[in-house]
């Protein structure tokens, strides 16, 4: 029998972990997503584990499986679903029914506040949502104009007609961001739990998407401060105007802190990335059509989420290539300094030429002198060893001295040069 991967079926199984709630208009969620604010990635998951079981315990709700990222289940009158995300952790509690004063907040008030406070997190975004059946469309309007901002209302039809959604994206004064759905009488229940699922994974992705923003926009004051300063450094490379230990300092220094900044901020960026594209396929899921001449959840992130996420990546294109340009500068640094310490080398070639003749001549002054003192000792010897020879022949010593003076000279100068070329081979 063919043996399976001892992970076949956990990962077959994670494909349908997380089922879509099942939800039947009129009804209501509330939705809360939270997240520790400094190294979320990396957090203590048994501390969220932990909050969701205190939740459970005080509804008498069974608990989920040992390490089980996601729970659907009873709280008391409402179902609650939880999910651990990589870098947050969230909320969902679904209940029939709507209440008689839309987004009153009072179905939020189903999480205790003191559980609450005790979260291993902060709020990241909440968000209440209402689910009305078969109102007809010349109603939709007079009650988005009472629930929401004008200026910032984006609303569709979806799926194919079957529902239409609306929300400004505007955090209310209770705290959450209002979504509206109004359905058909044709819409499934199924179908109903995707929409409202779309729609808190939307406005989560955007919340998560948006915290690179102000990152990028405090590395964009500081990129602003390092580009001047590598600027007036290249400048001084190329006027001769810095030294080499200053202008060496300065670069390992922008470069040190550029190479900080891209692993602290690689991460934020990175996610960026990825919830954006979380954001635009959800969207993009629910096949928008335009309602009563208003601008769609697509148009409306467009206008009001691309920029931002423009600016991100902006930044980070910029970061990226300010690190490239301080590598350059270094490189061109090396090049200076190659430069130099060549025309140094060259300097000192030179100046040891200088020596090397300055010591060839002095040699040769001194052979010239040596051949002067050995002849002179060499023809007192020679004239002594003559005299008596030239006394018998009627010569004086001063005839003896003349007569041998030249081949003394030479032979002193031709054993000079033998024992010169000697040394030199």
């Amino acid at each position: 029998m063919l043996t399976d991967h001892p992970r076949r079926y956990e990962l077959a199984n994670e494909l349908h972990a997380r089922p879509f709630p099942a939800l039947t208009a009129p009804c209501r969620a509330a939705f809360v997503a939270i997240k520790r604010e400094t190294d979320a990635a990396t957090r203590d998951r048994s501390l969220d584990r932990a909050h969701l079981d205190a939740l459970l315990d005080r509804f008498g709700a069974q608990r989920p499986a040992p390490g089980a990222t996601h729970f659907f289940g009873q709280l008391g009158k409402h179902r609650l679903k939880w999910e651990s995300h990589t870098e947050f952790v969230t909320y969902t509690l679904f209940s029939d029914g709507v209440a008689d004063q839309p987004f009153d907040g009072r179905m939020f008030e189903v999480f205790p506040a003191d559980w609450l406070a005790e979260a291993p997190g902060v709020r990241v975004t909440s968000a209440l949502i209402r689910v009305e059946a078969e109102t007809p469309n010349d109603e939709i309007a007079p009650k988005l104009d009472q629930w929401f901002v004008p200026e910032s209302l984006a609303c569709s039809r979806v799926l194919d007609g079957s529902a239409t959604i609306a929300s400004d994206f505007r955090i209310d004064t209770n705290g959450h961001v209002r979504f509206a759905v109004f359905t058909t009488a044709e819409t499934g229940q199924r179908r109903v739990g995707r929409i409202v699922q779309r729609l808190t994974e939307i406005e989560t992705y955007k919340t998560m998407a948006m915290l690179a923003l102000p990152r990028a926009r405090a590395l964009s004051a500081d990129l602003g401060v390092m580009d001047g300063t590598l600027s007036e450094l290249v400048g001084g490379l190329r006027e001769g105007r810095s030294q080499t230990e200053e202008t060496l300092s300065g670069l390992l220094t922008i470069g040190s802190d550029l190479e900080t900044m891209l692993a602290r901020s690689s991460f934020r960026f990175g996610a960026m990335e990825a919830y954006e594209a979380l954001v635009q396929q959800r969207i993009e899921v629910l096949r928008e059509e335009r309602f009563g001449g208003r601008q769609t959840f697509a148009e409306f992130m467009m206008r009001r989420f691309d920029p931002a996420m423009r600016t991100c990546r902006s930044v980070q294109r910029r970061m990226e290539a300010l690190a490239e340009r301080a590598k350059r500068a270094g490189d061109l640094l090396s090049t200076r300094v190659n430069v130099d310490r060549a025309d140094q080398n060259a300097r000192l070639l030179r100046s040891m030429d200088e020596r090397s003749a300055a010591q060839l001549r002095l040699q040769k002054t001194v052979e010239g002198l040596s051949v002067v003192a050995i002849s002179y000792y060499a023809l007192g010897l020679v004239a002594s060893l003559l005299y008596p020879l030239g006394v018998r022949m009627g010569w004086s010593k001063e005839m003896v001295m003349a007569a041998v003076v030249v081949p003394v000279v030479l032979a002193v100068w031709w054993a000079v040069r033998r024992v010169r070329k000697g040394i030199d081979r």
